[in-house]
């Protein structure tokens, strides 16, 4: 797992996405991160892919894994975008997020575009800033 993060790492410090990919991710990122904020289970679902949604087959129970699993994601100081790459229709957004208490995290997002041209949420890996890969 560390060593698929840490390519996928190096993948997005390479490969430098596009600006109109760029601010569609952060858009989405973004829409679901305000989301969360505001408690709002459906709409932060809204923008989890396909195979998100089949692995958490309703809105409360995929908030529950967030607030458990994701809690720098859930609630933080201050959440700020990093760099972006793209390849096809797969997008990896990078964000620093330091979290309730003052930590730093790193997540990088992948999203997908969908048939319908639309931008889902297909994964976010969490590592803690600093924190060996």
């Amino acid at each position: 797992m560390r060593l698929a993060l840490l390519l996928i790492l190096l993948f997005v410090l390479v490969m430098p996405a596009r600006a109109d990919d760029t601010a569609a991710a952060q858009s989405v990122i973004s829409a679901q991160e305000q989301a969360f904020g505001r408690d709002d289970a459906a709409t932060a679902y809204s923008y989890a892919a396909p195979a998100i949604r089949e692995r958490f087959p309703g809105a409360d129970i995929f908030m529950s894994m967030v607030r458990n699993a994701y809690t720098p994601v859930y609630r933080h100081r201050s959440f700020e975008f990093g760099e972006t790459t793209t390849e096809g229709d797969w997008i990896a957004q990078l964000v620093h997020i330091v979290d309730a208490n003052g930590e730093m995290w790193e997540a990088l997002y992948t999203l997908e575009r969908e048939p319908d041209g639309s931008l889902k949420i297909t994964g976010c890996t969490l590592l803690k800033a600093g924190q060996a890969v």
